[in-house]
């Protein structure tokens, strides 16, 4: 899965804290099918979808949205 957000800031704070909570994350380029106002993306492992949802939240990080990958692409998941 993939988080994708609108600021370099934003996304330099999320690898912070989902790397504290001790979520498996790798940081990339954001895909061209998702406009976001950010290069930066997060991948994380789907079973960890619960665990970044309660960091997204508790720590107020602004994101554009959670994306799923999909054979036509990414698909936004709802949190």
């Amino acid at each position: 899965m993939l988080i994708a957000f609108d600021s370099t800031q934003q996304a330099l704070r999320a690898e912070m804290l989902l790397e504290y909570a001790e979520v498996e994350i790798d940081i990339c380029p954001t895909p061209k099918e998702i406009t976001a106002g950010c290069a930066l993306s997060i991948h994380f492992p789907e079973e960890e979808l619960e665990t970044v949802k309660h960091v997204i939240e508790t720590e107020n990080v602004e994101i554009r949205g959670v994306f799923k990958p999909v054979q036509a692409g990414y698909e936004q998941v709802n949190l």
